[in-house]
């Protein structure tokens, strides 16, 4: 969990038989015992304030069911990888929020990343842990051409497309162009073979593959698009409180629940980070996570500022679809790597308890863990940690997870 916890001490719990008989009927009380600060809060979070997903400016076919319907069949071909053994769904699991519980991602081999789930992502102006791509349509293509994840290269995939989805692909996008005279595997990000035959090709050709290319990644975000958070317990709850009524049978949160989410809301600062009805805030943030052994150097956002901007798939690049004055979050994102030196994007806490392991590269196995992290604050090995030191009793701890396993959503 991603929160700015500064000099906060939990009084230890109360073990007399009064205490537990007054927690109990806490427990089925209705939202009179919250103050109207803590009400707007706990509103500010529900899904009933999450506001309609804007289409993406830079992709023509964000919001078309065609092109939906389209993306998850391409989300889910394994032949869209070197091998024909990788597909999105093999690291974003449907039954697991579209994730795959491991520490770091696996396609062909080990990434050094953790697999993020899906759910809401089309709400975010930055994709991966760095944000290293400004739509989710420019994010999807990266992996494909990833040696660890798909291991695949564009004209191959353009190849690929028109053998194998070729009608579907007309249907929506137009014809496809002459690619038998390409060569049978090209790439300006591939390996040596695969740049040097991407650099024989004209302008034109290369120029055709990547419309290709570009259109596969904007089906593949239009269906994703469609994966929406799921109603959790925390938003019945919500939902009574906001209404001033007894929350239902299903939706009814336990003392301990009630404390965790008032430390959530209040002294434990959680929501300068994980806030709104999704629980992030969709920024860049320095916690001084530690690396994992053995990694490459991580800095996080600080070394994908250049990346970002240079990407040809970028919104204001010449396969995007927006105007020029459009794509805000690009045109003035902030630019100083020093700010960003080993920053990662806060991940939405929906469904959190549920996805072990935590943080960029799955440092920690259990919200415990995270906690504790938390309460220690180290420094980060560069940049600066925002966090601060916390005491947490055995109590809090058990409160704060206690409330965020009220954020999975139902199967």
């Amino acid at each position: 969990m991603r929160a700015l916890l500064r000099g906060l001490r939990f009084r230890r719990p109360i073990r007399s038989s009064l205490a537990v008989a007054f927690l109990a009927v806490l427990c089925a009380c209705g939202s009179e015992d919250f103050s109207e600060a803590e009400k707007k809060a706990i509103g500010s979070l529900s899904l009933d304030a999450l506001s309609d997903l804007p289409l993406d400016e830079g992709n023509r076919y964000s919001g078309n069911r065609a092109a939906a319907a389209f993306g998850a069949v391409l989300f889910n071909d394994e032949g869209l990888s070197g091998a024909g053994t990788v597909s999105c769904a093999t690291c974003h699991k449907a039954e697991r929020q579209f994730q795959d519980d491991l520490p770091r991602g696996v396609g062909v081999a080990e990434t050094d990343r953790r697999t993020m789930p899906l759910a809401g992502v089309a709400f975010s102006p930055w994709q991966f842990w760095d944000g290293r791509r400004d739509s989710l349509w420019a994010q999807a293509l990266v992996p494909l051409e990833d040696a660890r994840e798909h291991a695949g290269n564009r004209t191959a995939y353009a190849r690929y497309v028109k053998a194998r989805h070729g009608e579907a692909y007309e249907a929506l996008f137009g014809p496809l162009p002459a690619l038998d005279h390409l060569p049978s595997n090209a790439s300006p990000r591939g390996d040596a073979a695969e740049r040097a035959a991407w650099e024989r090709m004209t302008l034109r050709e290369r120029d055709a593959v990547n419309r290709v290319f570009a259109n596969i990644g904007k089906a593949l975000a239009a269906f994703e698009e469609t994966l929406t958070p799921r109603e959790a317990r925390f938003d019945r709850f919500a939902k009574a409180v906001m209404e001033g009524r007894e929350p239902e049978e299903d939706a009814v949160f336990s003392a301990l629940e009630r404390e965790g989410l008032r430390l959530f809301i209040g002294k434990a600062n959680c929501l300068e980070c994980h806030n709104g009805p999704r629980f992030t805030d969709d920024h860049f943030h320095n916690t001084g996570v530690p690396p994992v052994p053995g990694l490459a150097e991580d800095r996080g956002r600080a070394a994908v500022l250049d990346e970002v901007q240079d990407d040809p798939f970028n919104c204001l690049g010449p396969y995007g679809d927006a105007a020029p004055d459009a794509c805000s979050a690009l045109r003035f994102m902030q630019k100083d790597a020093a700010l960003f030196e080993r920053a990662y994007k806060t991940p939405s806490l929906r469904g959190v308890a549920n996805r072990p392991p935590y943080m960029h590269a799955g440092q920690f196995d259990r919200l415990e863990v995270v906690i504790d992290h938390y309460s220690n604050a180290p420094a980060a090995v560069s940049g600066t940690s925002e966090i601060r030191g916390v005491v947490f009793t055995e109590r809090g701890r058990k409160a704060l997870i206690a409330f965020l396993k009220t954020l999975d959503g139902e199967p």
